[in-house]
């Protein structure tokens, strides 16, 4: 049985993911407080982001950007969407 956290993104009680999704103090924050269901939802944005802004994730100013991205995306705040993207309705 998974445990279970609040969800800082859902904002609901949700099964945590098992363990850190990245190295480091970041990873054990978002295990702590970001649901497995929230962290797949960031995978599958991030991955739309980095395909339409064709970014290189050799570049550190790419990665810092994407990381900022990631912080408002869980913090409920405006975040980068893909502009060409039409959701399935």
């Amino acid at each position: 049985m998974s445990k279970k956290i609040l969800c800082k993104k859902l904002n609901r009680e949700l099964p945590s993911l098992i363990s850190p999704p990245m190295p480091g103090p970041k990873g054990i924050e978002i295990m702590n407080s970001v649901s497995a269901e929230a962290w797949e939802m960031w995978k599958s944005h991030q991955t739309t982001l980095i395909n339409e802004k064709h970014l290189d994730m050799s570049d550190s100013k790419n990665r810092e950007w994407l990381q900022n991205q990631m912080d408002k995306f869980f913090n409920n705040e405006d975040y980068e969407s893909a502009s060409g993207f039409k959701a399935l309705e």
